[in-house]
């Protein structure tokens, strides 16, 4: 493999790929780490998909927990509030706030401890020659020399201004709404407290936004007016002079960088074009109001990594990878959406527009407390269960969902649900419900990696002792939340992929079978290709 861009997202990428045995070269085009922040937070399931890279027992050192989310009319009445728990659904804080830096260092240090990663820095890739069985990589380093690199496939995870993007030739749906923001990166002289942590003023006068940025540093943006240069608004005293309001001056704080950026909405049409695959922000960009931007990234290598292992070992055919783009591109879609909504409520800078939505807003949630976040966005379409005769976009509720993160208890111990099932698929079966597979489909899911887990309920009959089943690992759901979840649905079986999202579920044995019978398809059965390579 071959993975264009070392930042959190290419990193990411290397290391699931190399937990799984593949060799990785990772082609960087800066000689030394970015020591500026670029993103400040991520929810609770990028916790789990870090986590699951095996940097999840050193993420508390470079993060803190958030409190919460407000927005705030200019005289401060608050017309959204969201509170964050340190331990969400998905077994981490709803928000987890880091300097972008440390966690690169985290990634790097993980990556130089497993065979498998090559970084190379100072490469500048200048040309991607695909053919029938993979593709040709040309980096040149900073005297100009060239360097060829073969592999398999290669990844763009190298920006907004990705060059693998440009050489694949895709199309680009640009939603056309930006604006330009001041954005002030501070390292605090002293603790401080702010309370919630991550505030959106949504003042006419200067929409601005105060976030969290990990333990120390926090972050300032500030809109362009209309008719402000931006050449005014880019100079140290203009950030010290907005700063100053908040209590922040030289004296208490120091100003780590501050520089205007313009905020995009927009996705690549196509993801993969023969041997080459987009991720991160080189697939898409976003307004920052949802605070989804590296988190889809990491999203995105998550998905595609257990799918180029399938492809890599021969398991499942290359089309597997038509169904990453269909799923990521739809599920990025709605976030890019959702984003600019949020972008069009906050950008307001005409005071009578301010007014009329502040009093549409706070009439709305007039006797309403604070709220909970949302939880993690589903996936539609693409490799979901569907019933025999049903049509392409029908699924068995809950396929697409992300489960719950859950804690398991065995004869060695308690356990995190990930942990038991080691990052693959896993198939969740409720005790006393037997799902009759036979050897063959455990067979199968034995080749897969994927576990057959059977849940007791914390108040059962378990005794700590397996039954010997062969190719079933009997767990108590300690804390009841799987458990509560198959009751939910009314399931006695879910189907689960390395990525956390739902297969599919299933009611009875022969629901069950049914269940495996479609994976075993789904995986294996070649697709019309529906991508051209790259030339």
């Amino acid at each position: 493999m071959v993975v264009v861009g070392y930042g959190p997202v290419g990193s990411v990428l290397s290391l699931l790929l190399a937990r799984r045995g593949w060799r990785v070269t990772v082609l960087e085009r800066r000689r030394r780490p970015y020591t500026l922040p670029r993103a400040t937070s991520f929810d609770g399931e990028t916790a789990r998909l870090l986590a699951g890279t095996g940097i999840g027992g050193e993420l508390g050192r470079i993060t803190e927990p958030g409190t919460g989310y407000q927005w705030r009319t200019a005289d401060g009445k608050p017309l959204l509030d969201i509170e964050f728990t340190t331990r969400g659904p998905y077994g981490w804080p709803d928000a987890n706030t880091m300097h972008q830096p440390a966690l690169e260092e985290l990634l790097a240090a993980r990556a130089a401890r497993l065979p498998g990663i090559t970084v190379l820095r100072g490469r500048q890739v200048v040309d991607i020659a695909d053919g029938p069985a993979g593709v040709t990589v040309t980096a040149e380093d900073e005297d100009g020399t060239a360097e060829t690199f073969p592999a398999r496939w290669v990844v763009g995870c190298d920006g907004a201004n990705s060059f693998v993007r440009d050489r694949m030739g895709v199309s680009v749906t640009d939603l056309g709404f930006s604006y330009e923001w001041l954005l002030c990166d501070v390292e605090l002289r002293e603790p401080r407290e702010f309370t919630p942590t991550n505030v959106q003023i949504c003042d006419p006068a200067r929409p601005t936004t105060l976030v969290g940025s990990g333990p120390g540093h926090r972050r300032w943006e500030f809109m362009r007016l209309p008719g402000e240069r931006a050449a005014d608004l880019n100079r140290e005293e203009t950030a010290w002079r907005l700063l100053a309001p908040f209590g922040v001056t030289p004296e208490t704080a120091r100003l780590l960088r501050s520089t205007t950026y313009i905020f995009q909405a927009r996705w690549a049409d196509a993801w993969r074009a023969g041997h080459v695959l987009l991720a991160g922000d080189a697939a898409h960009l976003m307004p920052p109001f949802a605070g989804q931007g590296m988190c889809s990234g990491i999203r995105d290598v998550v998905n595609l990594a257990w799918r180029l292992d399938l492809v890599l070992r021969g398991t499942s055919p290359e089309s597997l990878l038509d169904t990453y783009t269909e799923e990521r591109r739809t599920q990025v879609r709605e976030s890019i959406l959702a984003s600019v909504q949020l972008g069009r409520l906050i950008c307001v800078t005409d005071p009578a527009a301010a007014a009329e939505r502040d009093a549409t807003v706070l009439a709305n949630r007039r006797g309403r407390g604070p709220g909970r976040p949302d939880p993690a966005r589903p996936i539609t379409c693409g490799l979901l269960h569907r019933p025999a005769g049903a049509g392409a976009e029908s699924r068995v509720p809950p396929a697409g969902e992300v489960l719950p993160h859950g804690r398991l208890h065995r004869p060695a111990g308690g356990e995190p649900l990930d942990d038991v099932v080691g990052g693959g698929f896993a198939l969740l079966t409720r005790a006393g419900t037997e799902p009759g597979l036979g050897p063959e489909r455990l067979s199968f899911l034995r080749d897969l990696g994927a576990p057959v887990v059977r849940l007791w309920p914390a108040t059962g009959p378990y005794d700590g002792t397996a039954d010997g089943t062969a190719g079933v690992v009997d767990a108590v759901d300690t804390d009841g939340v799987l458990c509560a979840w198959l009751e939910r649905y009314g399931a006695t079986a879910l189907l689960v992929r390395p990525d956390h999202h739902v297969f599919g579920a299933a009611s009875d044995p022969a629901g069950v079978t049914a269940l495996v019978d479609g994976l075993r398809t789904a995986l294996t059965t070649p697709a019309p290709a529906v991508t051209a390579g790259v030339h």
